[in-house]
């Protein structure tokens, strides 16, 4: 799995109702966005032998209203599944049968309608619209079938940081930008950011995004960096500071006799604990092996994960 694969399924499931109410309004007024639960790594396999499906994010949530043509689940609500892949490759083609498979599939499966949407997070099909895969037999057409989808490099990026969602601030950094406005936008989306009261790893989640994907060359980056330290973007300063870096911070203090790496190693035991629960003894075996760096990058990577079997922790 690439690294912007994780990242933004872990920011779509941080910020679903944010996704869907900054994309499709009318549907976040018509499905229950704040009771989704999520049906992690879908695997369809292939029958007798073959390549399997896995699936981006598939949710599962009440809708606010009857949905016509489906019986309604204990206590009369009407369950829906949303379907979402995140496609970043050049080319837009490869999207719609995966869609339309991975459609048939959730629907034999679990009898639900389906929400199926695709996030293009560079070349691809361009803003907010409905895409459409079909299939015919000389001049009949037996499928036709459409699929939701936002392309972000079509997207405004000015319009999306004016408005009131945290999710839109960070996904600002794969729109269009005014090229003259590239270090300010930056700025402004980071303290938007940093100001929002959201929670350390949720701010976190979105300042990632932004840091990581805000087109900016080494000389523009420097100059960021010269605004982000004065008074009006102290708030960016105090996030930069992360939850693990201040974690790291008693860590080292508590073990600086005995060396940075059993600084590290602590205060990460202490941060998966309060992460993930009590931890196997197989996990404070596999930090005693890593080395300074791998430490570094697991401080990093575990503000991201979900579990511990995604930073490869679980056995």
């Amino acid at each position: 799995m690439h690294d912007h694969d994780q990242r933004f399924k872990t920011l779509i499931r941080e910020f679903f109702a944010e996704f869907v109410a900054l994309f499709f309004a009318a549907w976040a007024e018509r499905l229950d966005c704040s009771s989704v639960e999520w049906l992690d790594k879908e695997v369809f396999p292939d029958p007798p032998e073959g390549d399997r499906t896995i699936l981006d994010l598939v949710g599962k949530l009440p809708a606010r209203e009857p949905i016509p043509g489906f019986p309604p689940a204990e206590g009369g609500t009407w369950l829906a599944l949303v379907h979402i892949e995140i496609e970043s490759p050049d080319k837009a083609a490869p999207l719609r049968p995966r869609m339309y498979r991975s459609y048939n599939l959730l629907r034999e499966r679990y009898g639900l309608p389906v929400l199926p949407i695709g996030l293009f997070l560079k070349v691809g099909l361009n803003g907010i619209d409905i895409d459409v895969y079909e299939e015919h037999f000389w001049e009949f057409r037996p499928v036709r079938f459409e699929y939701m989808y936002v392309g972000l490099p079509a997207l405004d990026a000015v319009e999306y940081l004016e408005k009131d969602n945290q999710l839109g601030w960070a996904l600002a950094s794969l729109m269009k930008i005014p090229k003259d406005r590239l270090v300010e936008l930056g700025a402004e989306a980071l303290r938007k950011i940093a100001g929002s009261g959201l929670s350390d790893q949720k701010r976190f989640l979105l300042g990632e995004c932004v840091d990581a994907y805000w087109p900016i060359d080494e000389g523009q980056r420097r100059e960021l960096d010269g605004i982000l330290v004065t008074e009006r973007y102290s708030g960016v300063q105090a996030m930069n500071k992360t939850t693990y870096e201040k974690g790291i911070e008693k860590g080292i203090e508590k073990g600086i006799e005995e060396g940075e790496a059993r600084g590290r190693r602590a205060a990460l035991c202490e941060i998966l604990e309060a992460r993930f629960g009590t931890l196997p003894a197989s996990v404070g075996e596999r930090l005693g092996r890593l080395s300074l760096v791998e430490l570094k990058q697991l401080g990093k990577d575990v503000l991201v994960a979900k579990s511990l079997a995604d930073l490869g922790l679980d056995n």
